[in-house]
């Protein structure tokens, strides 16, 4: 993931394995292609600000 400065998003690989998310309780996965955490259970998509996962439910967007 890159921010908008074009540098990677760094979310540890063990911080990530430890996430889930807040409303379904699923692990969530890094997309790639933006700063945000996609749960994979009920999909909830959530920011990632200044490589700081945000996981409130208030903050998430639907896929």
């Amino acid at each position: 993931m890159e921010n908008e400065i074009g540098e990677r998003v760094k979310i540890d690989d063990w911080l990530l394995e430890i996430l889930a998310c807040p409303a379904c309780k699923a692990p969530l996965r890094a997309d790639t292609e933006a700063d945000e955490l996609a749960c994979t259970g009920c999909g909830l998509i959530y920011p990632v600000r200044d490589d700081i996962p945000v996981l409130l439910v208030d903050e998430a967007r639907k896929p």
